[in-house]
């Protein structure tokens, strides 16, 4: 049905009402906004160096009038090439193998670190003493502001082959042979995971004991008055309370699926388990950043931001169709 002429004179009538009362509001967005246009979609139009043979001495939109060297170009040595560099990297070896090891790293993440704050905020949940319970959690969240260099020295210190305390424990207490935690592939893999899950799980649950507190009381009173367990009452109540939440996540996490930081593999990794360890990030710093290719990095960032935008809409379009809100 068409809105009628006075009600729709009204409703603007009453937009104008609102927005002249919440001007203040207003006014504040301009600074946030102001920041993202200047400091994130400015910076954005850069990336037209994927599609150039960018040139750092000629710049982003050289216009120079003398014919480029290399190619005779009119428009500087910075010229447009198309797809070039894009053909160049998908012909690489190395790249296709940073695409395996990043997809294979993010889903054992998603598949390991994904519940483990779930599993560690309903237990945290079910604790009775309350003094206990905020001790535990402020130690299991604290290694979540640790850098990964002080990490990887943790680890390499714990899991060396002669000197580390793992090992030692193993073979003279233990009587097992030392075990090569960072130099085989496969070990390394593991302790990768394992770290990543220690790291960063204590701050995944601070969002879920959140996400519970929202939950109405009066929900576990009716459940106890029908005879409910805890275990009843966990699986009826608090976890169909945080589902949103832990679709919402969920959905974040399998947008950056192909998204992976420099810090993590790039201190933990070796030349012995580089073929495992060499993902998309350290792929563009060794490859790109550091060989100043400049063009090639932009190109393998943007192929890697297209692949997260679909994995995001695609697992936002899953949640919807089985019924959640997604994030949009």
């Amino acid at each position: 049905m068409k809105e009628k002429p006075e009600t729709a004179k009204l409703s603007k009538v009453n937009q104008y009402i609102y927005i002249k009362r919440s001007w203040m509001l207003y006014l504040m967005l301009l600074l946030p906004m102001a920041f993202f246009f200047i400091f994130r979609y400015i910076p954005m139009t850069n990336i037209v160096i994927a599609f150039k043979n960018y040139n750092m001495f000629q710049g982003v939109w050289a216009t120079n009038v003398n014919p480029c060297p290399e190619s005779g170009h009119i428009t500087g040595c910075s010229h447009w090439v198309g797809f070039d560099w894009f053909r160049t990297a998908f012909a690489s070896r190395d790249f296709w193998n940073a695409i395996r090891n990043t997809l294979w790293l993010n889903f054992l993440d998603l598949l390991f670190g994904f519940p483990a704050p779930i599993i560690l905020a309903l237990i945290l949940n079910e604790l009775m003493f309350k003094k206990f319970k905020r001790v535990t959690q402020t130690i299991i969240y604290l290694p979540h502001f640790l850098s990964w260099i002080i990490v990887s020295s943790i680890a390499t210190r714990l899991l060396a082959t002669s000197s580390g305390i793992v090992n030692i424990f193993l073979t003279e207490t233990m009587g097992i042979g030392p075990i090569d935690f960072l130099m085989d592939k496969a070990n390394w893999v593991a302790t990768y995971i394992t770290f990543g899950v220690w790291k960063d799980m204590g701050w995944g649950t601070i969002i879920y004991l959140a996400a519970i507190t929202g939950i109405n009381p009066e929900l576990y009173e009716a459940a106890e008055v029908d005879g409910a367990g805890r275990w009843r009452k966990l699986w009826n109540i608090t976890l169909p309370g945080i589902r949103p939440t832990i679709v919402v996540l969920l959905i974040m996490n399998i947008g950056r699926i192909l998204g992976i930081e420099l810090d993590r593999p790039w201190t933990m990794m070796n030349a012995i388990v580089i073929e495992v360890a060499d993902v998309i990030s350290t792929l563009v710093y060794r490859a790109g950043i550091r060989s100043f290719q400049f063009s090639l990095t932009a190109a393998i960032g943007l192929f890697q931001s297209l692949i997260c935008v679909v994995f995001l809409v695609a697992a936002n379009t899953m949640a919807k169709k089985f019924g959640e809100r997604g994030i949009w």
